[in-house]
C-alpha cells in the first residue's frame, strides 16, 4: 500500500526542515523500487499550502516554491509532517491551523520538525504529550503549552500517533526513523545510504 506523505509549507518555513523530509520519502521510494521491482512504492509525497493567488511560498531564507496542493483542497495523508522556522504566520492563520487539526485527525502518524511542534499545539493536535524541538525554543513551548513534557536533548521523540524532532538534521533522522516504522529497517539504511547520509537512529520512546 502506498502512504500519503503531506508536508506543510508556509511563508517563513526553514527550507531543509521541509526538503529535508521530502527527500528522505522520494528517495525512499525511488530505493524501494530498485529493491522490489514491480511493488507499489511505499510514499506517495506531496506539498500543501495556503492559497494566494498562485504565488509561491517563500522560506525564511528567501527559498521560493510552489505547493502541490492547497489547504482548501484538504488532500488526506496517513503522514502529516509540519515542518518549522518562522511560525509566526501560520499561528496567526486560523485556515491553516483548522487545516492541521482536520488533516492530522485522519491521519495515521504525525510528525513535526523544529518549532513545527508549535503549531501541532495550537491547532490542539498535541495536548498534553511527550515532544521535542529545537534547543534554541525549549524554553518557549514550555511556556506557551505547560500542559506538554517537553523534553531536552533529544535529536526525536516517538509519542505513538505523534513524532516530533529537534532542528534541521534531527528532521531528517526522524524521517528517516518513520521510513523504518512504516517500511521496514532495510529500506531506512538503503535510503540513508543513497543519501550519503550518516544517520543518527537513536530515538527516545517516553513509554520505554
Amino acid at each position: 500500500m502506498t502512504l500519503r506523505v503531506r508536508i506543510l509549507a508556509y511563508d517563513g518555513l526553514e527550507a531543509l526542515d521541509f526538503a529535508g523530509p521530502f527527500e528522505v520519502f522520494t528517495t525512499a521510494s525511488r530505493v524501494s523500487q530498485r529493491m522490489n521491482s514491480g511493488a507499489p512504492t511505499p510514499f506517495e509525497v506531496a506539498s500543501v499550502a495556503l492559497a494566494r493567488n498562485d504565488q509561491p511560498v517563500q522560506a525564511r531564507a528567501g527559498l521560493r516554491l510552489l505547493a502541490d496542493h492547497d489547504l482548501a483542497a484538504n488532500p488526506d495523508a496517513d503522514l502529516l509532517i509540519v515542518p518549522g522556522g518562522v511560525v509566526d504566520a501560520p499561528l496567526a492563520s486560523s485556515d491553516t491551523l483548522r487545516w492541521i487539526a482536520e488533516c492530522a485527525a485522519g491521519a495515521q502518524l504525525v510528525a513535526s520538525v523544529c518549532t513545527g511542534v508549535f503549531l501541532l499545539a495550537k491547532s490542539g493536535v498535541v495536548t498534553n504529550e511527550t515532544v521535542t524541538t529545537h534547543w534554541e525554543d525549549i524554553a518557549d513551548l514550555r511556556e506557551q503549552f505547560p500542559a506538554l513534557d517537553v523534553r531536552e536533548g533529544e535529536r526525536w521523540i516517538d509519542s505513538g500517533r505523534v513524532v516530533s524532532s529537534a532542528g534541521i538534521s534531527a528532521g531528517i533522522d526522524m524521517s528517516l526513523y518513520l521510513v523504518e516504522r512504516l517500511a521496514g529497517r532495510a529500506l531506512a539504511e538503503r535510503t540513508a545510504r543513497q543519501m550519503d547520509y550518516a544517520w543518527n537512529s537513536g530515538s527516545s520512546n517516553p513509554s520505554a
